[in-house]
């Protein structure tokens, strides 16, 4: 929940300037404006008086709450960032009349850098708590406000001076609980694996022997061989399952590209805005990517319904994420915080997507319709789908997305904890190896393990599989999302700005995890079932 920094009376320039920003430094919520400190180079200042400031009682109230709230303010000198608190309070010392703890406000700023020949290297910002002001009460009162500088040369050189933002997630506590997350997940996927292997060496093999042989006792027992005339009948509502494997297929090449960008050093801690610039400008891009599968794979099975599904991939998952973002920028426009959006900016967002993501779009339906890969199973549907037995509870979809969720979700929660305490917290998370590795395993796990249960769906002669694995993949999205509720109630989080806003963001990240996860999903179970009975064929 951040502010203008002259929403309080500190002392300000006659006219404040305020810095051009990129798109993704807007989006970030930075509004950055000139401040009254001289900082001249390897210049050592004492006590230099800032400005006299004449509070009145609204502005000491402000003051007041921010301190209460634990609010701090942000700067950059020379790209290099920097934070100091407001204020103080002292809950063991009670005013006279005993109703409540005092607040104080610092007054004094003392700035600590470091440089190597003609550079600045670090910076610091401490406020002296021995320079207060008591504004526990409602009265005008005057306030001197006064920094320091003190200037040091240092031997580090100038291409490692962000290294040191770097280190708050490599501290020996953090670091060890990142090995262990991966180490955790590395078990995980051996165990799977283990168990993926043996149901695929011992059942598979004898499946396909007892077909091979003709045996018409053993026969009986190979459930899955009985469907082999509609397992490949196209799912329901066609054009909409295309859009989730368009929309998809886009979010799971975007992931990679990211992280491309974070080992080339183009995304690094406190590079403003680089991150949400970057992620607006590759969905944009790979916008095409959507199109093309969702059409192709649309005509695939029907020569109507590509447009449709082309259509819907372009705004399934944008639809509701701009959604989400009309209401929370809405809230935060009505509440002052610079989260909110200038129409100008608003005006270019759309205008982009307009003029580059729609026709990417098409552009990618088009082709896929035009170029679309031959329908790889030969294997002809029956004009009237076979009869789906009775199932037990375990085999409903409900519980088999418990467990096609569970197990997934068990080897990132740690990861995801810091994922989380990254985007809400002060944590800063410098770890992208890990991380990627986290989410390839994430993405291994889904695919396995949902190989897994659709062998066991049409075990039991239960063709209707193309949807239910996207909902097995997709559901560890449920299980990130119940975490995240978790992670609010332990967090410090209050009020309905902050709540809406983590709560409606939270909900995009996992949506947009529910379509890469159940795309990836149903690709793997596709390919499984093509294999085994093309098997069955060959026999």
């Amino acid at each position: 929940e951040t502010y203008q920094f002259y929403e309080l009376a500190f002392c300000h320039p006659d006219q404040v300037l305020e810095k051009k920003e990129s798109l993704g430094e807007i989006l970030n919520g930075d509004r950055l404006v000139n401040a009254l400190y001289e900082l001249e180079f390897a210049v050592n200042k004492t006590h230099t008086v800032l400005c006299q400031q004449k509070l009145n009682r609204g502005d000491v109230a402000k003051f007041r709450d921010a301190i209460k709230n634990d609010f701090y303010y942000q700067m950059y000198y020379d790209d290099l960032p920097l934070w100091a608190f407001i204020g103080k309070v002292e809950d063991e010392s009670w005013t006279s009349n005993g109703k409540g703890p005092k607040y104080f406000l610092f007054t004094h700023v003392h700035f600590d850098a470091l440089y190597n020949g003609n550079q600045v290297i670090e910076i610091h910002a401490f406020s002296d708590p021995s320079h207060v002001v008591d504004i526990t009460e409602d009265v005008d009162i005057k306030v001197y406000f006064t920094y320091s500088v003190t200037w040091n040369g240092v031997s580090t050189a100038y291409n490692s001076r962000m290294d040191r933002y770097s280190r708050a997630s490599l501290l020996p506590i953090l670091y060890k609980t990142h090995w262990f997350s991966f180490i955790n997940s590395i078990v995980i996927l051996i165990l799977l694996l283990g168990l993926l292997t043996l149901l695929f060496v011992r059942h598979l093999k004898n499946d396909l022997k007892k077909w091979s042989i003709g045996d018409e006792e053993e026969d009986k027992e190979v459930g899955w061989k009985y469907i082999h005339g509609d397992v490949f009948r196209s799912p329901t509502n066609l054009p909409l399952f295309s859009a989730v494997l368009g929309s998809g297929t886009q979010l799971l090449i975007m992931v990679p590209i990211l992280f491309i960008l974070a080992f080339l050093g183009v995304l690094f801690p406190y590079s403003r805005g680089a991150l949400l610039s970057s992620v607006f400008i590759t969905y944009i891009l790979t916008s095409a990517v959507a199109g093309y599968i969702s059409a192709s794979f649309c005509s695939q099975y029907s020569e109507t319904g590509w447009k449709r599904g082309a259509l819907l991939a372009g705004i399934l998952f944008s639809g509701p994420f701009l959604f989400s973002a009309f209401i929370l920028n809405t809230l935060a426009a009505y509440s002052g915080v610079t989260a909110a959006l200038p129409l100008g900016t608003i005006f270019v967002i759309f205008l982009l997507y307009t003029l580059v993501a729609v026709p990417f779009l098409v552009l990618g339906g088009v082709v896929g319709h035009n170029y679309k890969s031959e329908l790889q199973s030969s294997i002809v549907t029956k004009k009237c789908p076979r009869e789906i037995p009775s199932l037990a509870w375990y085999r409903n979809p409900p519980a088999q997305m418990f467990l096609g969720g569970l197990l997934p979700f068990s080897a990132i929660i740690l990861e995801l904890h810091n994922l989380c305490a990254t985007i809400w917290g002060h944590k800063i998370y410098t770890s992208p190896a890990i991380l990627f590795i986290t989410y390839i395993i994430l993405v291994v796990l889904a695919a396995l393990l949902n190989i897994g249960l659709t062998y066991f769906q049409l075990g039991v002669e239960d063709h209707e599989w193309w949807w239910r694995s996207v909902l097995r993949g997709g559901s560890t999205a449920i299980f990130m999302f119940a975490y995240c509720i978790y992670f609010y109630f332990k967090s410090n989080m209050s009020g309905i700005l902050q709540t809406s806003f983590f709560f409606g963001y939270s909900a995009c990240m996992c949506y947009a995890f529910f379509l890469m996860l159940g795309t990836i999903s149903f690709q793997a179970s596709l390919l499984f079932v093509r294999r085994i009975y093309h098997a069955v064929k060959n026999e």
